[in-house]
């Protein structure tokens, strides 16, 4: 074994000359010790001598066994919970109320009128702790940690000891797998215990690490209320992870043979073998934009040269989250329906818009000339017809093709005073193929014609009729099907039944979500966002100035496309890079906590998403806000101050967060901002903790 793989330099079994354990100060011992819970006697002047025993620190409790038995070498690992009483207590209550009846003092001042002894049996306690395992020397003299204990013996046997810093930082950064701030360890904070520091403040800061297995590929949740540390600890992640990537040694794209060494996401001194993309779907704008809460930068500005931003609105030195409604038929399409001014309009013929479906019919691409692919054609030239005529700027000299057969396109150019025939190679099949400003014309002439029966008296034996027009099981449906008249009462403004003509704004409610589109023939922006994160860089997303549906929209496509690009990788063995996704307000997005729909994106993302390589981290204000599918998958968890006990309750049921319930209510608005209480997947327990600012000081010193 290297020295790697040892916990660290430091010995946690270390005794004196004269066999005292000297890892630490000495503050009681166990009366009471079993599997989960041990029971510990403290004195006063033991508890003075450690400066204090706050709920939550960590303890050893050591087995004074024989220094030459080396089977029984161990030290438990406690959590102090809460007071507990002791067999005696009973007894010291009824001497302490006669002594307060006598009104005799009985404190350890001089003027105490307390004897001796009495006050000696008065300065002891108990303290009840939870068990979280135990430190043992394996076969080959390695430090390990087990996360229970395999034997205990009579409490009577152990000592209580209060870790000194050393052993402490050895403790809390316990992995197999390196030492403490070695190779691939970021600094994320340091141990805190308590909001109270009147102690703390006068010990030895003990820094806590985070490495790249406990990130990359993971599920991470950070809770607590608004202004307690959330976005300071995602920006932590974040630094974390670029730091991590700059230590990738490859490239995605670069030639390998594929093999199950090429495939491992990580080398052998635990950094990413590629890059880390990282995207940030950023609601509030406070990672893309300077804020006072950063001390005047953001994310951005700390990463310039690896960070690519984008916004839904017209921003300098943003990319614009832009659709071209015209090659983008289904995410325009979507754009539209969810608008506020448009998802909020409940008149008929806006209504009968928004029940549309756009989505190709099945083998669409293989038989164009079905009689579902017709009439989605119809559908789709009907729909590009309004997004014209509503003033969405089209690529230039864009004609569009659609089927008609003989009767329909007879009845629409008697009325146009012109004829309008297919092409001499379209006769067969009666398609035309039109400007769009011509195709316009054509189908709001057509509305003014049309009748249930029309384009449905041909004859069913005609061979040409067969050829071109439905099936001959089709052919006595109306011609025009439901979601063909809702595209025509937005083209021309009129909605028609048997009787009468309803007249209203038609396509001129579309005008509102222009502004989302963009004639330019390129690359659709989740494509290009994709080719970034692979590359290694920070996407950033600002959605501060979108509406909720339009952001769901937004993120679900984009994490859509990383998720099926991840899949394709994955099925065809080619290496997927670390893709970490980062939510804030989290519950805007989220499936909601009794939501069981597993095929939702984020559901499969926090399922299916680790062998994939792709990394959720998420915040947001309470537990309850999300769904149980992704909660249950989360290895990592950054809890700050929850408000009440329904949070609470739903937090005991991961881990061992029942142990900090009480402190998680409590909560100092002044300074317990970043105290959180983090289990990550390196860890096998709980840690208090207080996350450093950021940004990190050294970038304001260079």
């Amino acid at each position: 074994m290297s020295i790697s793989r040892q916990l660290t330099q430091i010995n946690l079994f270390k005794r004196t000359k004269d066999g005292e354990w000297d890892t630490g100060l000495f503050v009681g011992r166990p009366f009471r010790l079993s599997y989960s819970k041990a029971e510990i006697l403290m004195a006063d002047a033991w508890k003075q001598r450690a400066k204090g025993i706050p709920q939550g620190c960590f303890l050893l409790a050591y087995y004074d066994n024989e220094l030459d038995d080396p089977a029984n070498v161990e030290a438990i690992l406690l959590r102090v919970i809460q007071p507990t009483k002791l067999p005696t207590d009973q007894d010291v209550i009824s001497s302490m109320v006669e002594y307060y009846k006598d009104n005799i003092r009985t404190g350890t001042h001089q003027r105490s009128q307390l004897d001796t002894f009495t006050r000696y049996e008065f300065s002891f306690s108990g303290l009840e702790c939870s068990v979280l395992g135990s430190f043992y020397i394996d076969e080959t003299g390695i430090t390990r940690f087990g996360a229970d204990l395999e034997n205990f013996y009579s409490a009577h046997n152990y000592s209580a000891i209060k870790p000194s810093p050393d052993i402490l930082k050895a403790i809390v950064n316990y992995r197999e797998n390196g030492t403490p701030g070695g190779v691939g360890d970021i600094k994320i904070g340091k141990v805190r215990y308590s909001s109270s520091r009147r102690f703390q403040q006068t010990e030895i800061d003990v820094p806590v690490y985070v490495q790249a297995h406990d990130f990359a590929g993971k599920r991470t949740a950070l809770f607590g209320m608004t202004r307690t540390g959330k976005s300071n600890t995602v920006k932590k992640i974040i630094q974390a992870c670029v730091e991590m990537s700059n230590n990738a040694q490859f490239q995605l794209d670069q030639s390998h043979e594929k093999s199950d060494e090429v495939l491992k996401p990580f080398t052998e001194d635990n950094n990413p073998k590629y890059p880390i993309g990282q995207i940030i779907f950023d609601i509030n704008g406070e990672y893309a934009n300077p804020n006072l809460q950063d001390q005047g930068t953001a994310i951005f500005d700390l990463y310039q040269e690896q960070t690519v931003r984008y916004s839904t609105i017209p921003k300098e030195g943003f990319r614009q989250l832009k659709v071209n409604f015209y090659n983008e038929i289904q995410t325009g399409f979507e754009l539209i329906k969810t608008h506020p001014l448009i998802a909020e309009d409940k008149t008929r013929f806006v209504n009968n818009f928004k029940t549309v479906t756009l989505n190709p019919p099945e083998n669409y691409e293989v038989d164009r000339f079905s009689s579902a692919a017709k009439r989605y054609d119809r559908q789709v030239v009907v729909y590009l017809c309004c997004l014209y005529r509503a003033g969405f700027q089209p690529p230039q000299n864009i004609k569009v093709r659609f089927s008609a057969n003989k009767e329909i396109r007879t009845a629409v150019n008697q009325i146009a005073g012109y004829e309008t025939e297919p092409q001499d190679n379209n006769k067969r099949t009666g398609t035309l193929e039109l400007l769009l400003e011509q195709a316009s014309v054509w189908w709001e002439n057509f509305w003014k014609v049309y009748t249930p029966t029309l384009g449905t008296s041909q004859k069913k034996n005609s061979r040409e009729e067969k050829n071109f027009d439905e099936n001959e099981d089709e052919e006595l449906k109306e011609w025009a099907d439901d979601d063909l008249k809702a595209l025509l009462a937005m083209l021309t403004g009129q909605t028609k039944n048997e009787k009468q003509v309803y007249s209203h704004n038609g396509y001129k409610v579309l005008t509102p979500v222009r502004n989302q589109h963009t004639a330019t023939v390129q690359k659709p922006f989740d494509e290009d966002i994709l080719a970034y994160l692979r590359a290694g860089k920070v996407v950033i997303v600002d959605l501060s100035l979108g509406d909720e549906k339009i952001q769901r929209l937004f993120s679900e496509r984009i994490t859509y496309k990383i998720f099926q690009d991840s899949i394709n990788r994955f099925i065809n063995t080619s290496p997927n890079n670390f893709i970490q996704f980062y939510f804030e307000e989290a519950h805007n997005l989220f499936p909601k906590k009794d939501d069981k729909d597993l095929s939702q994106i984020y559901n499969r993302l926090a399922k299916e998403g680790a062998k994939l390589n792709l990394g959720l981290i998420y915040a947001t204000q309470e537990v309850n806000s999300i769904s149980s599918n992704i909660l249950k998958a989360t290895q990592n968890w950054f809890i700050s101050h929850l408000n009440n006990e329904d949070e609470i309750k739903e937090l005991r049921k991961y881990y061992d967060f029942s142990d900090f319930t009480e402190g998680l209510i409590r909560f100092s608005q002044d300074t317990d901002k970043g105290f959180v209480r983090m289990k990550t997947y390196s860890n096998p327990f709980v840690i208090p903790v207080q996350i450093d600012r950021f940004p990190p000081e050294e970038f304001f010193t260079t």
